[in-house]
């Protein structure tokens, strides 16, 4: 245990975290996302929701400033009625620690595979929220 990170961090999160670079990816996938099969370092985190952990790691982990969108959500597919309350839920969390006005991009379904097919990392999630994926993207610490 360390003293002012949360409990929901493993120590293998919180390395892979510290591993990243400028501009490296992270994907925080639902329970539904096919994460084993995309990932090129899993990182498992069942039974926990998406919001509690964006809301442990975005402390810790600045989001890019020098790109519009440094976080993508996965769109909602044409013609599906689901509803994606959480998106308000991440829109929240996301404001009080990256200061730009529209933060999000939607990214079609498959494109956002595509995408997360390159990402540094996959945590996978016990989330049941529909369409609750999202991609972060790391920005740099500065004096």
């Amino acid at each position: 245990m360390l003293k002012g990170i949360s409990s929901l961090i493993s120590p293998e999160l919180l390395k892979v975290l510290m591993e990243m670079g400028h501009s490296d990816e992270i994907v925080l996938a639902d329970g539904n996302f096919p994460a084993a099969s995309h990932a090129q370092r899993l990182i498992r985190c069942d039974g926990h929701g998406i919001p509690d952990l964006l809301e442990a790691i975005l402390p810790l982990f600045p989001l890019d400033s020098y790109v519009d969108h440094p976080v993508a959500l996965m769109a909602v597919m044409p013609g599906d009625p689901v509803e994606t309350p959480i998106w308000d839920d991440y829109r929240r969390i996301v404001s009080r620690y990256h200061p730009a006005d529209q933060p999000f991009e939607e990214v079609e379904r498959f494109a956002f595979y595509e995408l997360a097919k390159q990402a540094y990392a996959i945590v996978s999630t016990g989330e049941r929220a529909l369409y609750a994926n999202l991609i972060l993207k790391k920005g740099v610490v500065t004096p």
